[in-house]
């Protein structure tokens, strides 16, 4: 059963220095349609103007998870850390029993683009934790790289959930097949790009919800990028 969420459908916010979708019910967008698929809460596609950003603000319970697609975002947090966040890295953030952070553009001369992504973890409190890392080398020179995993195998960051997250690039032409583990659920959001899943057309922005297959079969008719989460 495959169920897409087109990219215009999606939430929109503007905030002038902020232009945002959300894929899932978040802020002031609100559809009780579409709250999460599985424990994947939110999805939100950002582009922050130069200079710009969300100052210190809070979180509990919940694994928050950022993708850089182009510029740089400047991240500060009351656990010490204070780094930026580079193309082609993910950031994970377990917010645990509360956390306070900042993100700010971190170029003055162009817009950041990201993905943030928020999971409800599998159980509540705990201490927060964080997690940092650079995919760009594999993500150049493989199809599909598990970026997000529970249990942190083949070099990916951990996190407090039963999900898997992977990325792919995908050249024009070039196809990747994902088995789908019974009972689970897959959601794909488009980076960029346009790809066929199992003769469904996506586009950049578009995300698809996948429920009781065996086989993805992913083409790219594009170069293309996109997230995949295999969620339990």
């Amino acid at each position: 059963m495959l169920q897409i969420r087109k990219a215009n459908d999606r939430g929109l916010g503007y905030h002038g220095w902020l232009k945002t979708r959300h894929t899932f019910s978040f802020a002031d967008y609100y559809d009780p349609k579409h709250m999460n698929f599985r424990s994947l809460r939110v999805i939100n596609e950002d582009h922050i103007d130069g200079g710009s950003g969300f100052g210190a603000h809070p979180h509990r319970d919940m694994e928050i998870i950022t993708y850089v697609v182009s510029g740089a975002l400047e991240h500060q947090d009351s656990m010490g850390n204070n780094t930026a966040i580079l193309p082609g890295e993910v950031q994970r953030m377990s917010a645990g029993s509360g956390v306070t952070h900042s993100e700010y553009n971190k170029l003055a001369d162009q817009a950041t683009h990201l993905f943030q992504i928020w999971l409800i973890p599998n159980r509540p409190g705990g201490n927060p934790g964080y997690g940092q890392k650079s995919f760009e080398n594999e993500l150049n020179n493989q199809n599909i790289v598990l970026v997000v995993s529970a249990d942190g195998r083949d070099g990916s960051i951990t996190i407090q959930q039963d999900a898997d997250i992977y990325i792919s690039r995908l050249r024009t032409d070039d196809k990747v097949a994902f088995e789908m583990r019974p009972g689970r659920g897959v959601w794909i959001q488009m980076v960029k790009g346009f790809v066929t899943v199992n003769g469904q057309d996506l586009k950049s922005g578009d995300g698809l919800g996948i429920e009781e297959e065996k086989l993805l079969q992913i083409q790219a008719t594009e170069d293309s990028e996109f997230i995949l989460f295999d969620l339990a």
